[in-house]
């Protein structure tokens, strides 16, 4: 079982505040996206763009069940909610919901390849945002603001996660 699972949409730092967790914390961190690319032999949304959505999302349930049986702060990719099975598996682990505005999001998401944006990423926010947000809440014990620095959001998940880690 995961220590710790963090969701969200892309730009929120899910990555950045699961290793500065992890660190604190002396256990592993685990990307979903960097094993998918680990497995596949090439990028995350490379592979996404090439394979297409479907079978992107059935190697994302497949890493994310490896993820899960480990003792570590995972990190998932923004649309591992949209399976049911992922969803599921997800209400059974310490999972918490990084969330934050759309203005700040933008910013973050830099020059890494984001296919499911369509080359508009404000826009292609705003509709992953719809789409998913439901589905986040679902799956998570709380939302946690990731607005501001890390050392903030790391202080706020850890704020929210006091019990988990025993």
């Amino acid at each position: 079982m995961a220590r710790l699972v963090l969701v969200g949409l892309s730009g929120v730092g899910k990555t950045t505040v699961a290793r500065a967790i992890a660190d604190k914390w002396q256990i592993r961190y685990l990307d979903t996206d960097d094993m998918i690319a680990e497995s596949v032999g090439r990028p995350a949304p490379q592979y996404l763009r090439d394979e297409g959505e479907g079978t992107f999302r059935a190697r994302e349930l497949k890493e994310l069940i490896i993820a899960l049986s480990s003792n570590s702060v995972v990190a998932t990719g923004g649309g591992v909610v949209c399976t049911p099975e992922a969803r599921d598996l997800l209400k059974t682990e310490p999972t918490y919901w990084l969330d934050c505005p759309d203005d700040e999001i933008v910013p973050r998401l830099g020059e890494v390849e984001r296919p499911l944006l369509g080359g508009h990423p404000v826009e292609g926010i705003a509709r992953l945002r719809n789409e998913r947000s439901g589905w986040y809440r679902e799956v998570s014990r709380a939302r946690v603001d990731a607005s501001g620095t890390i050392d903030e959001v790391v202080a706020r998940v850890r704020a929210n996660v006091e019990g988990v880690r025993a």
